[in-house]
């Protein structure tokens, strides 16, 4: 009979992403694992398979939980205009507070990993399109209704947003200042202005 799990495995899978999202792939051992989760190995190998495994899941937990909620909060936005505000003001916010200068799970997965992991490359671009549509819908929602500017596409204007966003995550890794990040978003906003 098998045994039951004596762990959340939610909870655990936080924990991974948090983890991955600190130390990278690369620079997370087994053993940093075994402590941060608090599950024994045979655990870990039993309800994850191995390490490469939790990282997918991890990742595609950060995705779902992060660009998830940022894409519904868009897609149920009254005002598209201050739904965009507000997310910039999340990035900015995020960057500042984060003492750890982790920056962003999917950004940082998109460096290390990328470029030579043809799953995550995946899970990177559709999240980057995913987020990159969202932003579409909204700017051509403001375009339709005369709050943002028509002189670039809805679609440009919604790549522009999407790299200033992540423009600002990396940023956060440097420890930049507040100043800079309100730079960035004063100038990336103002585009939008008729």
């Amino acid at each position: 009979m098998a045994r039951s799990k004596e762990f959340d495995e939610i909870e655990v899978l936080n924990k991974a992403v948090n983890l991955f999202w600190c130390k990278g792939f690369n620079g997370t051992s087994a053993q940093d694992l075994v402590d941060a989760l608090g599950i024994s190995r045979s655990s870990l190998y039993d309800t994850f398979g191995d390490k490469r495994n939790l990282f997918i899941k991890s990742l595609q937990c950060y995705r779902q939980n992060m660009s998830g909620k940022m894409i519904d909060a868009i897609d149920k936005s009254e005002n598209v205009e201050e739904t965009i505000k507000n997310i910039f003001k999340m990035a900015t916010t995020e960057a500042i507070e984060d003492k750890l200068s982790k920056g962003c799970f999917m950004v940082n997965s998109m460096i290390e990993l990328a470029p030579h992991d043809k799953e995550v490359a995946e899970i990177v671009v559709q999240n980057m399109q995913d987020v990159e549509d969202a932003l579409y819908r909204a700017v051509k929602k403001g375009q339709d209704v005369g709050v943002f500017s028509t002189n670039q596409t809805a679609r440009s204007l919604a790549r522009f947003l999407f790299n200033n966003i992540s423009g600002i995550r990396v940023a956060s890794k440097a420890g930049s200042e507040k100043k800079v990040y309100d730079d960035i978003v004063k100038v990336a906003l103002s585009v939008l202005n008729l």
